[in-house]
């Protein structure tokens, strides 16, 4: 068969296709930019390779020199990375990776000053920071609500399992998403961020909350004079003993009875 012809009896081109790849790429660029920060950048300038493993081998090049570009230049735009290694603060990897570890320079101060802490009174604890920000001012954080200024860092909770304290090691692998269970005052509402994905729960590590730690923790923040406030589910702050910066976040927020959040 003949491909169709348009009025003149040439065949149609193809405008169409093209738009559609060029908001493809559009929207897979902005995605990337708002998970990872330098994502999209890498992914527009990979496209410039005709050939798709080219193109695969040039995206992975190409984040991760921007990537290290940026954890060079941060402290230049007022933000400095989390350490990706070492202790007693460490950021999880998997948030090094995407660049989402960048906070203010007080905040970094706050959190070497907790981990220390946590470290002396608790030895060999190992405080593992979450999501932090992006490296630059004003870009959103998603799916969170807050995190765009580098003065709010999650913090991963602390756990035991069968052998006791385990150093670094979340019950769900992002660090997110594993709730500790109790009471809660919220009614169903949309739109809402409040997740509680109880298909999910049974998959996660057989673990326990380790609660010496997280009343510490809880203790030390509460006297620091440069946290504004903690972010806690209410079950989980009754029972540690959290003080006046304790809050509840609401009930369209995501649960924070999976991780801590503090801001300066």
């Amino acid at each position: 068969m003949r491909p169709a012809e348009g009025a003149a009896g040439r065949p149609p081109s193809r405008p169409r296709g093209r738009w559609r790849a060029f908001t493809l790429h559009a929207a897979l660029a902005l995605l990337l930019t708002a998970l990872t920060f330098t994502g999209g950048l890498a992914w527009l300038l990979s496209r410039a390779f005709r050939r798709r493993p080219h193109r695969w081998l040039a995206f992975a090049a190409l984040y991760l020199a921007l990537s290290a570009t940026i954890w060079f230049t941060a402290p230049l735009l007022g933000r400095q990375p989390v350490p990706c290694w070492g202790e007693p603060l460490r950021a999880k990897a998997i948030y090094c990776a995407m660049n989402r570890t960048y906070v203010v320079p007080e905040m970094k101060a706050v959190l070497t000053d907790l981990a220390t802490a946590m470290a002396k009174a608790h030895p060999g604890t190992l405080t593992l920071m979450l999501d932090g920000g992006f490296p630059a001012t004003g870009l959103p954080l998603l799916p969170h609500l807050s995190h765009d200024d580098g003065e709010k860092a999650d913090l991963a909770f602390w756990y035991r399992g069968p052998s006791g304290y385990s150093p670094g090691r979340t019950r769900a692998p992002l660090g997110y998403f594993a709730f500790e269970p109790g009471p809660s005052q919220c009614p169903p509402a949309f739109p809402t961020l409040r997740w509680n994905l109880a298909w999910l729960q049974p998959l996660w590590r057989d673990m326990a909350l380790d609660g010496a730690r997280l009343r510490e923790a809880l203790r030390l923040l509460q006297a620091d004079p440069r946290v504004g406030k903690v972010f806690l589910e209410p079950h989980l702050a009754q029972a540690h003993g959290a003080g006046s910066k304790t809050r509840f976040q609401g009930c369209r927020a995501a649960r924070h009875d999976d991780h801590l959040h503090l801001q300066l």
